[in-house]
Parts: structure tokens; C-alpha cells; sequence
């Protein structure tokens, strides 16, 4: 009772950091979370730059000196008369002897527990220590959620300022959340590891308080006071009671950071949620966006990026050896869930990457009827161009989600498992073939000008992605920040660059139509009048009428048919119009300069003749207009 009420008053194993860090962590960058990380890995000082609490001890003097009198007086087995029992206590096999692959979660997402084992209560067979370890369990999970309730407190309020919508407030469709923002995934993602990073503090402190109330008492008296017989009656099983104890105290507080990390997928990251259409073609309201599937595939890679660059000083920190050459550290509680961690949210990172992927494909918040009017850029060319800039920090994360998990685009695992730009190949040709598909229904609207929609849509949108994404320069290193990433592999710029040049050609046969039009009269069909040698007669002059009549028409309408298409981009625009006037124009001015010397009609050549060559390279430079 005694050891209880000490330990339990005692308070947390952490206080506020009383130098604050440079950057708040509310508005850190997942950039600056990893450089701060790192920096602080390579001079080994993990625990003064994480989180913004530092370690401390909590209890006073003399309740130290009260229970480290009991547990010395107690001891291996002094709270018994009879002999030290041979028998290993059950309540030890519930704490060793665990394996990662045999720890799932038992409890609901969001419950503040991942698995059960660690609320159970202790029954080690030294009440003492079961003493211990169920006073600290309290007090250590409760501080991790305390800090945690602050987190989302002040979340919300911020969204709340900002007229945000928090993922506590948000509709609900058959239980699963939706309308994620990049704003709300990206904060949430943010909160988790800082709870990451507490929960590694308060372990610490947990550490600091078992090393002086614990651990004293599972070595030798350096007197040498005990004599062999004493000895003899020690139990076998205290040392490895000790550190189950210490095991499960430190073991609550990951499996509270598990959960955290688990809600945090579950609601922004919307693992819970499909992406794309349903079966019969609808788009439900539980469906994920590309938008959304974006920012959560983003959220849930920056969760793992601070899970692999934190978890190997978290599982040190769980570590504590019996030294008995049978108990394997890494079987106990702790351990498996610090394993587990890490499983768990590459498992879970690897479901929002493929919700990207499915989102893009299938484009739910769009649709393939859901395509500009002008046939400019596609939404869903925008949504993947910021998808891809999101999650293009994140290559270490991400290469240990393909090294550990088969995914749709990479089914290579190991070694020969793909970086990051596998995958930002599959998004691009997922895009594609969205796009391909828009651009037919572009064709099936039975308007005159749906084909050339289709043929100006795929170029308006391969040269936004070719401009957004394209390396124009392989030789230059990239800055860091993710607004300037390109595609590094020349895969793109060929890929993008071989589409621009299929689509226009097969644009510009509308205007080389205008060409047939245009052939030359042969000399033998061209009679002039007797008394006038440059007016041709009536049956010549008809031929010559008919090949402007026909280039007149067809010009006209090919004409209105696409000055008003659109054009995203002044050079673009230059480019194409240059490219048009090369169709036809020389021609025609070869022509009209040949015929026009000629008078092939008595009353109306003027009518026949009415473009002039430099007033159609006027109306070529007036086709197309702005977004």
C-alpha cells in the first residue's frame, strides 16, 4: 500500500523543457522534424532534442529511502516463509515469451489501448513489484494521454480560428470519416509523432525512477553479507520479475502511442474508407478523393518517417536484460509492441499509398463526365501534381514501406524492392489513363468540335505536367522543398513529350483537310480569252472559283470551330499557332499568289479571293484563347 501510494504521488517521470526550441512543434515541417532528428541522432543527444518535455524524477528523498527499505527487507523472496518456489509465476508468461506476429490489436481504434495485455493486472509473484508496476502503469499512460487531449485541444482551436473543420466535428458515413484536409491530415500526422517523442521522454523518466527504486535491489549486497545459504534461498525468477515489471509499466506507454498512431490513420488518414467508385459506376460519399487520399498518404508517410527514425531509441529504451541466458529481451511486452509500431504503420502507410493510387484511376470526386468545358487542365492533373509533391519528401519512408510490404506497382520485396519513383511512375500512368479517358468522352458528346477538344485536352494537360513536374535541367540538384520537385528519370520528359507531339499531330489533320482544297489547276485545263490574255474563260475561271469557294468554306468553319478551344499557356499557344499556320498557309499563299494574277471571274473575284495570305496569319495568331 505503501509503495502504491508513493509511486502513484509521485507524479509523471517528465517536466517542461525550460529551453524551447526554436521552431515550435506545432508548425514544424515534416522537413524540419527529419533534419532536427537526424542532427540530433548523429550526435547521439536523442532525448534532449525530441519532444518538449525533458526526463526527470519525480519522487522526494525520503519516500526513496521508505521503498528502497522495503524492497531490500522483502527482497528475492523475503515476504515468504518457506522455501523460494522453483515454479515460474504465471503472471510472468503473460509479459516474456511474446512474439511480434502473435501481437494484433485486441481493442477498438481510438479506446486509448492497442492490445489488453497491458492492462492486465500484475501477478508476477512479488507483490512489490506488482505494486510497483501497476502504480507506474497509471501514472506513465496517463501522462502520454493528458498530453495528447492537449494536442487535440489545441488542434482544434487552431482549426476553429481558421474556420476549420476538426475530425471531431465531422459527419459521419457508416462510421468512417470524410472531407480530409492536407491542413488537418498533415497537423494530425504531426501530433502523433510528437506524442511519439513524449511517450519516449516519459519512458525515460520511467527508466530513471526503476534504476532507483528497482534496481538496487537485484544486486549483491557489495558487503558481502549474505552467506551461500541465503543465496540459495533467492528467487531464481526475481531479476526477471524485476524487469517485467518495469516491462509492462514501459509497455503501456507504446501501446498508447500505437493507438494514437492507429486513430490517426483511421480518421485523417481514412484508412477506414475506400477509394473510387462503387460497383455500379456511383460515386459514394464515403469515397475518397484524390485530394484526400493525397493528404493522407502524405500524413501517414510523415507518421512513419518519425516511427523509423525514433523507433530503434525507443525499443533501446524498452530493453532491459534479465541476464538469466534464457529470456530473450526482445519477447517481452514492451519489446513486441515497439515491433509492432513500426509493423503497423508501414502496414498502414502502404493502404493509404494504394488508396492514392486507386483514387487517381479512378478519379471519385470527378469522374470521367466530370472533364473542363474549354478542355483545359484536368483537376485531377492538379490533385496528382500536388499528390506527388506531397509525398515526394518522404523517400526514406516510403522505401520502408516497399521493402517490407508487396504493393500493386512493386511486388518486389527486400533489397530489390523500388524507390520512390516507382511509384510516382505508377501515379503518372494511372493519370494517363484517366486523362485518355476523359479525352474519349470529349469524342462521344456528337458536337463538331469533340474530337479537337479531345486532342487540345491531352496537350493543355501533358504540357501542365510536363511544366510542373519535368526536369529540365537532370544536371542541377533539386532543392529539398517539395513545391520544386521533378520527376528525376527521363522517362517523363519522353513520355510526355512523345504524347504532346502524337496529340498534336493528330489535331492539326483537321487543318491539313484545308490543303485539299488547294492543288494547282493543270495548265492543259486553262483556256484564256482570245482578246484578253490574262481573264481565263468561264469553264477555267469555274475550276479556279471552285478551289476557293471550297477553302473559303472549309477554312471559315474550321476556323470557328477552334478559335475559342483553350490554350493554358502563352508559349504554348504561340507554339500551336505556329504550328497550324505551317499546315496550310505557304500553301495557300502559293496558290492565292498564282491564281490571283489572273482573272478567273468578271464580277467576284474579289469574293472568291477575300483572305489574303497575311490576313489569315492575323486570324492564325487570334485562335485559342486563355483558361
Amino acid at each position: 500500500m505503501l509503495v502504491t501510494l508513493h509511486l502513484k504521488a509521485a507524479g509523471q517521470g517528465a517536466r517542461p523543457q525550460r529551453n524551447k526550441p526554436a521552431i515550435s512543434p506545432a508548425v514544424e515541417t515534416a522537413v524540419q522534424a527529419r533534419e532536427r532528428l537526424n542532427k540530433a541522432l548523429q550526435n547521439r543527444d536523442l532525448l534532449k532534442s525530441i519532444g518538449e518535455y525533458d526526463e526527470y524524477q519525480p519522487l522526494e528523498a525520503r519516500p526513496i529511502r521508505e521503498m528502497r527499505a522495503i524492497f531490500e527487507c522483502l527482497g528475492s523472496y523475503g515476504y515468504g516463509l518457506g522455501p523460494a518456489p522453483r515454479r515460474e509465476p504465471s503472471g510472468l508468461v503473460a509479459i516474456f515469451g511474446l512474439q511480434p506476429q502473435h501481437i494484433s490489436r485486441t481493442e477498438k481504434v481510438g479506446s486509448g489501448c492497442y492490445n489488453k495485455l497491458t492492462k492486465i493486472e500484475l501477478k508476477l509473484g512479488f507483490p512489490q513489484l506488482d505494486a510497483y508496476g501497476m502504480a507506474r502503469r497509471s501514472r506513465a499512460s496517463n501522462s502520454l494521454e493528458a498530453y495528447y487531449r492537449r494536442l487535440k485541444r489545441e488542434r482544434k482551436e487552431r482549426s476553429d480560428k481558421k474556420g476549420g473543420v476538426s475530425s471531431d466535428n465531422k459527419k459521419k458515413v457508416d462510421d468512417t470519416f470524410f472531407v480530409i484536409t492536407t491542413e488537418e491530415a498533415n497537423s494530425a500526422a504531426r501530433d502523433a509523432v510528437r506524442c511519439l517523442e513524449h511517450a519516449m521522454v516519459i519512458i525515460a523518466g520511467e527508466k530513471n525512477i526503476y534504476r532507483t527504486i528497482v534496481t538496487p535491489t537485484m544486486k549483491k549486497d557489495d558487503d558481502g553479507d549474505e552467506d551461500d545459504d541465503d543465496e540459495q534461498e533467492l528467487s531464481p525468477f526475481h531479476k526477471k520479475a524485476c524487469v517485467a515489471a518495469y516491462s509492462y509499466v514501459v509497455g503501456s506507454v507504446v501501446d498508447r502511442a500505437l493507438d494514437i498512431i492507429e486513430t490517426v490513420f483511421l480518421k485523417e488518414g481514412g484508412i477506414g474508407q475506400t477509394s473510387g467508385s462503387s460497383k455500379d459506376g456511383s460515386t459514394s460519399a464515403s469515397t475518397l478523393s484524390i485530394a484526400e487520399a493525397h493528404a493522407a498518404a502524405a500524413a501517414g508517410l510523415r507518421m512513419l518517417d518519425g516511427v523509423r527514425m525514433l523507433g530503434p531509441s525507443l525499443a533501446k529504451l524498452c530493453e532491459m536484460s534479465v541476464g538469466d541466458q534464457k529470456t530473450e529481451s526482445n519477447t517481452s511486452i514492451a519489446a513486441v509492441l515497439c515491433i509492432a509500431i513500426h509493423r503497423t504503420t508501414v502496414k498502414n502507410a502502404a493502404r493509404t499509398l494504394e488508396n492514392l493510387a486507386k483514387a487517381i484511376q479512378d478519379d471519385p470526386a470527378k469522374g470521367k463526365l466530370n472533364r473542363p468545358p474549354n478542355a483545359s487542365v484536368s483537376s485531377v492533373s492538379r490533385d496528382v501534381v500536388h499528390a506527388i509533391r506531397a509525398i515526394s519528401p518522404f523517400v526514406s519512408a516510403y522505401k520502408s514501406v516497399s521493402k517490407r510490404r508487396a504493393l500493386p506497382w512493386d511486388p518486389n520485396m527486400g533489397e530489390d524492392a523500388g524507390e520512390m519513383d516507382s511509384f510516382v511512375r505508377y501515379l503518372v500512368m494511372r493519370l494517363l489513363n484517366n486523362l485518355k479517358g476523359k479525352a474519349i468522352e470529349y469524342t462521344q458528346d456528337g458536337k463538331e468540335d469533340s474530337q479537337n477538344k479531345a486532342h487540345i485536352f491531352m496537350i493543355n494537360n501533358a504540357f501542365y505536367l510536363l511544366e510542373e513536374l519535368g526536369n529540365n535541367e537532370p544536371d542541377v540538384l533539386q532543392p529539398a522543398d517539395s513545391d520544386y520537385y521533378r520527376i528525376s528519370g527521363s522517362w517523363f520528359n519522353d513520355k510526355m513529350n512523345k504524347m504532346m507531339e502524337s496529340e498534336k499531330k493528330k489535331y492539326l489533320e483537321d487543318w491539313e483537310a484545308l490543303n485539299v482544297h488547294l492543288t494547282a489547276v493543270d495548265n492543259n485545263e486553262l483556256e484564256f480569252l482570245k482578246h484578253d490574255s490574262k481573264t481565263l474563260s468561264h469553264e477555267s475561271g469555274r475550276l479556279i472559283k471552285q478551289r476557293f469557294s471550297g477553302f473559303n468554306e472549309s477554312f471559315e468553319r474550321t476556323y470557328q470551330l477552334h478559335k475559342n478551344l483553350c490554350i493554358i499557356d502563352p508559349c504554348l499557344r504561340l507554339s500551336l499557332q505556329q504550328d497550324v499556320t505551317a499546315v496550310f498557309v505557304p500553301r495557300y499563299r502559293r496558290f492565292f499568289e498564282k491564281y490571283t494574277r489572273v482573272k478567273f471571274s468578271k464580277k467576284h473575284q474579289g469574293e472568291y479571293a477575300k483572305f489574303t495570305p497575311e490576313r489569315i496569319e492575323e486570324m492564325m495568331g487570334e485562335i485559342f484563347v486563355d483558361p
